[in-house]
């Protein structure tokens, strides 16, 4: 699957490709096993090949806040860890069983001193991130919870009965019995 994501750039050659997915490898990991845990250094930026994972910290009353939900086709990792190369302040869990392409920091970083496609990439990669990141900031200051729920399951309706609850109401920015409120009062 991450050959087809690549080529969807139209930036690399095949040769290009195949020298990244030799440089990486698949790792399985089972629901509820961490990516990363807060404290470590994130050395890897995966592609997210099946599975969904979550990205949380914990509030200063130690609740757990989830501010992101990962899914197939996309890249994740600690970025603030990633490019800073210090400790994580976030978690990333599965949420179910998962399959990633692991692609070593030091291998990433080689490949854009030899090859300015992939800094090219990496570039497109960060762009795509903090738009999601701004378009979440911005729904979630001007749209009602209803509204956000709504969205999420529009957005992702193969995965989000996979989703426990009070994760979902954790991303919201809701209470669990609000989210009931809105599932009820909803037709998904």
């Amino acid at each position: 699957m991450i050959k087809e994501y690549l080529k969807s750039f139209n930036i690399f050659s095949s040769s290009e490709i195949d020298e990244v997915i030799q440089l990486g490898n698949y790792h399985r990991y089972k629901k509820g096993d961490f990516f990363i845990k807060e404290g470590q250094i994130s050395k890897n930026i995966a592609f997210i090949n099946s599975g969904i994972l979550r990205s949380f910290y914990y509030s200063n009353s130690d609740n757990e806040i989830t501010y992101c939900l990962s899914f197939p086709k996309s890249f994740v990792t600690a970025f603030t860890s990633y490019i800073s190369q210090e400790e994580s302040s976030i978690n990333i869990q599965t949420l179910s069983a998962t399959e990633l392409f692991l692609i070593p920091k030091i291998q990433m970083d080689k490949l854009v001193k030899k090859n300015e496609n992939w800094l090219l990439f990496q570039k497109q990669i960060a762009e795509k991130y903090f738009m999601t990141l701004e378009k979440r900031v911005f729904e979630h200051q001007k749209e009602k919870a209803e509204n956000r729920y709504v969205n999420l399951v529009k957005s992702r309706p193969e995965y989000i009965k996979q989703i426990p609850l009070q994760y979902i109401a954790s991303y919201l920015g809701i209470t669990q019995r609000h989210l009931s409120r809105i599932r009820a009062q909803t037709d998904f």
